[in-house]
């Protein structure tokens, strides 16, 4: 079944078996942080249809805004989130240059703060690990 949601497209069963599993509602303290954002990473580590990409938008923003009353601490820089990205998927820095294509020197420099990543770069880097590019880009 698949069902119209006002100005966001179609979403598919799976957005609804998530919320059923897990509900989309505000954090409530941290235990509940905790399993948001376990629920966060196990979506992350698979390949997600659009109503899974949805549900992980929505729950992304709800973590976001409990973090930032709670916790306000400074966004990660784009070195900080390739890190955490290649931790979370056990890759190592040669594993990662033979996926994306960027030598494995420029990865090592990337994450030594010793280079900015380029546009080509973040797109890759996005690409694979099925995130937006923006999550890539340094905030203001």
């Amino acid at each position: 079944m698949i069902v119209g949601a006002p100005d966001h497209g179609l979403v598919g069963d799976s957005y609804f078996d998530l919320v059923r599993r897990f509900p989309l509602m505000g954090i409530r303290d941290d235990d509940h942080l905790d399993q948001a954002v376990e629920v966060i990473h196990n979506l992350l580590r698979q390949d997600r249809d659009d109503g899974e990409e949805a549900y992980l938008e929505a729950l992304s923003i709800l973590v976001e805004s409990y973090e930032k009353e709670h916790d306000p601490t400074p966004d990660a820089s784009p070195a900080e989130v390739l890190r955490e990205l290649m931790r979370s998927n056990g890759l190592s820095q040669t594993k990662l240059s033979r996926a994306v294509h960027i030598a494995q020197s420029t990865i090592s420099a990337i994450l030594g703060g010793e280079r900015s990543m380029t546009t080509s770069q973040i797109t890759a880097l996005a690409a694979y690990f099925k995130v937006k590019p923006a999550a890539f880009l340094p905030k203001p």
